[in-house]
């Protein structure tokens, strides 16, 4: 396997959760953590924790922020020959989560590490056996990946309902392998042409539809929600995973969710302690 590479955001999370029914218009006691992150960045270190090797092309601020984004994805294995580290300020997702560990609202600022086309090596996206975009990418750089990508299957996560406006005419003409979103953000890419389309609705479930039929696919139950982040992050990546390894769609998908369970379960973004022994633990 010569691996998949992975082109998108890398940034932290700020991740802050009242300990109880928060009131609004006030302050709130709680915990706020600070973490590696970014789409892109998380499905690179779920599948370089599951042991499929893993290259990621993205941008980091050389400050305190980006030191840690480059140890953590050092840690967990991910290549990054070539990630940027540029002046500025690291990219942030700032995420307020409820008590029970749902997603209330988020702020994206990912305008400092902005790739360019030129970023993009040729030779790395046309010898992949896999690639994944992610909705963090300027059109023009979305466009250069999936030029240079050939006949390089790949997967694109569109990350958020602006971001997937922005994406639509970029991606019109252009064929996927899968695409793996929310609803919302299925319904403002409109038709896109791919071979696979994952609808992931949370903790209820999930819909694959491939070029003959859609299946439903539950979410496996999780009986104390830690914190969401990262939860659709961590299906994508575990479905590649399982796919490249030979596995049917549907058995990847199911592999996916448990994966995301995994995650809802853990203060981690990416959990630390990931392996497909423990993913393949709740099959």
């Amino acid at each position: 396997m010569t691996g998949v590479v992975v082109v998108g955001g890398a940034n932290v999370d700020v991740v802050a959760r009242p300990l109880r029914l928060a009131e609004p218009a006030t302050s709130n006691p709680g915990t706020v953590t600070v973490t590696a992150g970014g789409v892109a960045r998380n499905i690179a270190e779920v599948l370089a924790r599951l042991g499929t090797p893993t290259s990621l092309v993205s941008a980091v601020g050389g400050d305190h922020h980006g030191d840690l984004v480059v140890e953590t994805s050092t840690e967990a294995g991910i290549d990054l020959t070539h990630l940027r580290q540029v002046d500025g300020s690291t990219g942030a997702y700032v995420a307020l989560l409820g008590a029970d560990g749902e997603l209330v609202g988020g702020v994206s600022d990912m305008t400092t590490c902005d790739l360019r086309p030129d970023d993009l090596d040729a030779d790395l996206l046309a010898g992949a056996d896999l690639i994944v975009l992610d909705g963090n990418l300027d059109p023009a750089t979305l466009s250069r990946a999936l030029d240079l990508a050939g006949s390089v299957p790949v997967a694109l996560d569109p990350v958020s309902v602006p971001k997937a406006a922005r994406l639509r005419e970029t991606l019109a003409g252009r064929r996927l392998f899968l695409v793996s979103a929310g609803a919302a953000e299925l319904a403002v890419l409109g038709d896109v042409d791919a071979e696979l389309v994952w609808e992931r609705r949370g903790p209820d479930g999930s819909t694959l539809t491939g070029p003959d039929e859609a299946v439903d696919h539950p979410a496996l139950f999780v009986d104390d929600v830690v914190d969401v982040t990262g939860a659709g992050d961590a299906m994508l990546g575990a479905f590649l995973h399982a796919w490249l390894g030979g596995a049917g769609a549907g058995e990847a998908a199911a592999y996916g969710h448990a994966a995301a369970a995994l995650t809802v379960a853990s203060a981690h973004t990416v959990r630390p302690d990931l392996t497909d022994e423990l993913v393949r633990s709740l099959l």
